[in-house]
């Protein structure tokens, strides 16, 4: 999805529902992720949206999740978000070697 549809989509009706609707059967996200990609894009004129993205359970530690928890917080962002930038950075390419299993 990207900021370009979501500014043409808002220009062009300027209802948040309708275009969450459009955007949701385009890209096929939910209507309730397109509706935030929409009021963010009417708030501030323009978002960049994520990809679409899926579900999976990992088992961590307590004290992990209570830390993941508490800087997604701190950091303004969603626990998913969160993790899925940390992962992202952690798997990019030429970051160096990993750590040793």
């Amino acid at each position: 999805m990207s900021c370009l549809v979501v500014e043409v989509h808002l220009r062009n009706t300027r209802r948040v529902a309708e275009v969450a609707r459009v955007l949701a059967d385009r890209f096929g996200c939910s209507v309730r992720q397109a509706r935030r990609y929409a009021e963010r894009a009417a708030e501030s004129g323009r978002v960049v949206a994520v990809e679409a993205t899926t579900v999976f359970t990992v088992k961590l530690p307590p004290a992990l999740v209570e830390r993941v928890r508490a800087e997604a917080a701190a950091s303004g962002s969603t626990i998913s978000a969160f993790v899925g930038q940390a992962l992202t950075e952690f798997l990019a390419p030429g970051r160096g070697k990993r750590p040793d299993k």
